[in-house]
């Protein structure tokens, strides 16, 4: 057994993206800007409807994929394909844009709390314009694994305690779990040795992280290794997660992220002749 380490702590930048939605950007920061293959975490937060009611109009995306995980409030989701989607409380979209395609992610309320993550993962170049996809995943179908006491977590990707989660055919391979600690519990999860991992802590004071406390909107970049120490002095939430590293070139512009300058102003004028 082999613990991880945390070699890198980075707190969320506030700033906005969409049509003016607030928001902390986590990973895609001058502080972070990657954990190879992670290119984007994203954590929206907010019971102001001023803050998030515009929401993400329509917009490209090629190159990667983005997973939306929902806690609270509800987002519609639509392309120009005549996809849609309903993003409820406790639902997540693993949504692979391969190729291209115009979406939009709008709120269906006009109050109350909404807060959730984005995550963006990136393909391999192997998998850059494949057919885009989508996995919406409903509350009821992300198990939830219970690997010590006082330690629940929803298993959206991966594999815990007898418990797998529903996104599949993800070529990196990705460990995606949400961790809540009662006060005092403490376990030790397994991670694929080779994975980048980090965690970012979403709610509760702080959580302890391989022996280091990391407070609310901190992520903490972890060491490789085959298992990570997680334990709670008090109540507390967080996303544990890990993607096999592509190393391969990145070549990003907005919301298109390939392996060359030339495959970007490939995509830029693939978008403006409505080839998406």
């Amino acid at each position: 057994m082999t613990y991880r380490s945390i070699v890198r702590r980075v707190r969320g930048m506030d700033t906005s993206d969409g049509a003016g939605v607030r928001l902390k950007r986590v990973i895609g920061q001058p502080a972070l800007d990657m954990l190879d293959p992670f290119l984007m975490l994203d954590e929206f937060r907010s019971d102001q409807a001023g803050d998030y009611i515009e929401g993400f109009p329509d917009h490209p995306h090629r190159g990667f994929e983005t997973v939306t995980y929902m806690l609270a409030g509800r987002m519609r989701h639509g392309d120009n394909k005549g996809n849609t989607g309903d993003l409820a409380p406790g639902s997540v979209q693993w949504m692979t844009a391969g190729s291209g395609l115009v979406h939009s992610e709008m709120p269906q309320q006009e109050e109350g709390l909404m807060w959730g993550f984005q995550l963006w993962v990136n393909l391999p170049a192997a998998d850059k314009m494949v057919a885009p996809r989508y996995q919406d995943i409903p509350p009821a179908d992300i198990p939830v694994a219970y690997p010590a006491e006082g330690v629940t977590v929803r298993v959206i990707a991966g594999e815990l305690a007898g418990a797998a989660g529903p996104v599949s055919g993800i070529r990196t391979d990705p460990i995606y779990f949400d961790i809540a600690l009662e006060a005092g519990a403490s376990v030790d999860l397994p991670l694929p040795p080779g994975h980048n991992a980090f965690v970012y802590v979403f709610d509760g004071t702080s959580v302890n992280v391989a022996g280091h406390a990391i407070s609310r909107s901190e992520l903490a970049v972890l060491s490789k290794g085959d298992t990570v120490n997680i334990r709670a002095t008090e109540p507390g939430r967080l996303l544990l997660v890990a993607g096999r590293p592509l190393g391969e070139p990145v070549a990003r512009y907005g919301p298109f992220v390939m392996n060359t300058q030339a495959q970007i102003h490939e995509a830029i004028a693939d978008f403006r002749a409505g080839r998406f």
